[in-house]
């Protein structure tokens, strides 16, 4: 009897300590078995480490590295630029004092462009399932890190692997989500996307990502032809907002957004600290065959009041299930 009290109790002290420990976060979440598929392809990716579950992954279609990530870009003074229509979006990122261009026209065939800048790596990426253009510091913790795609979804979204850990990372936060880094967090850069012709007259020196390979995809074809005015998003599985059609356009700040269609009725809208503006004339590159006849969605400036001045500030605009999706309870405002 004494055996059997002492057994029971020594029973209770273990499962007490390991759920304070799981609820703790003290070890990693457990998920669901792997394919076998992903271990024969990620050899050297540690799946014990994680911070989701393995079944919200989802196939993209193409392998790893299916989607080719450039790793050399090429650029060219604007000057020398002849084949980007006036109103074609262009990631616009500045740094020290140098500015770099990355049309979306390259973007959604590569989706990924390793670079640097003013002597800083970066990681510049765009997801077109989600709309989302980021710009990330490539560092952390002393080390440069490069990526590629994975050729897998995780909400719709793009997840990429860096090549030193072949970890997994989301990229619409920025977190690795499985592997040797799971947890660690990239830093965005505040960047924009505006038309071409707007870009060239503020950054007249500024220089413009071009193909290595101009013949190696249709650049300036839009492969996701209606995609933005398409009922419900591809690939996506999750929970959808029920206030808004899921594929309505929004701005996101800080885990609050405002739809596109408030921000272009109001020309400016002012929220604490914060200044969104729209201005008209930037084709949608998710809408027409040829992006240079994409409907206007316009451009979106987002900025932050210092004492200083206006600075910009990281802001997506993306969809409005994206939102729903990485910031459930987020407000949003219609």
């Amino acid at each position: 009897m004494v055996m059997e009290n002492l057994l029971r109790a020594l029973t209770f002290i273990i499962v007490a300590v390991f759920v304070t420990t799981v609820f703790s976060g003290m070890v990693p979440v457990v998920a669901a078995e792997i394919p076998s598929s992903w271990s024969r392809e990620w050899p050297q990716t540690n799946f014990s480490k994680t911070s989701i579950k393995f079944n919200e992954v989802l196939s993209g279609g193409p392998p790893k590295d299916g989607i080719a990530s450039i790793d050399k870009p090429q650029f060219v003074p604007v000057s020398e630029v002849t084949d980007l229509g006036g109103t074609e979006p262009v990631i616009v990122l500045t740094v020290k004092g140098q500015t770099k261009l990355y049309p979306l026209r390259i973007l959604i065939w590569h989706e990924i462009v390793n670079d640097e800048i003013a002597g800083q790596p970066v990681t510049v990426t765009y997801c077109p399932l989600c709309n989302a253009a980021i710009v990330f510091d490539a560092r952390l913790k002393g080390q440069n890190l490069t990526f590629g795609t994975t050729g897998k979804l995780r909400k719709s979204d793009l997840i990429m692997y860096d090549r030193q850990t072949e970890s997994w990372w989301q990229q619409f936060s920025g977190q690795a989500i499985v592997g040797q880094l799971t947890g660690q967090e990239l830093k965005m850069l505040p960047t924009r996307i505006e038309a071409f012709g707007r870009v060239v007259k503020a950054f007249p020196k500024a220089h413009v990502l071009v193909p290595s390979n101009p013949s190696q995809r249709r650049y300036g074809e839009n492969p996701y032809r209606g995609y933005d005015t398409a009922k419900r998003p591809f690939l996506y599985d999750g929970e959808l907002p029920d206030d808004v059609p899921p594929m309505m356009r929004v701005v996101v700040v800080d885990g609050r957004a405002w739809t596109l269609a408030l921000l272009r009725k109001r020309g400016r809208i002012e929220w604490h600290d914060l200044v969104l503006a729209w201005q008209a004339g930037q084709n949608s590159v998710l809408d027409s065959r040829q992006i240079s006849k994409g409907r206007d969605v316009g451009n979106v400036k987002v900025q932050r009041q210092t004492q200083k001045g206006l600075i910009d500030v990281v802001h997506h605009a993306t969809f409005a299930f994206v939102f729903h999706a990485f910031h459930p309870d987020g407000i949003l405002v219609k």
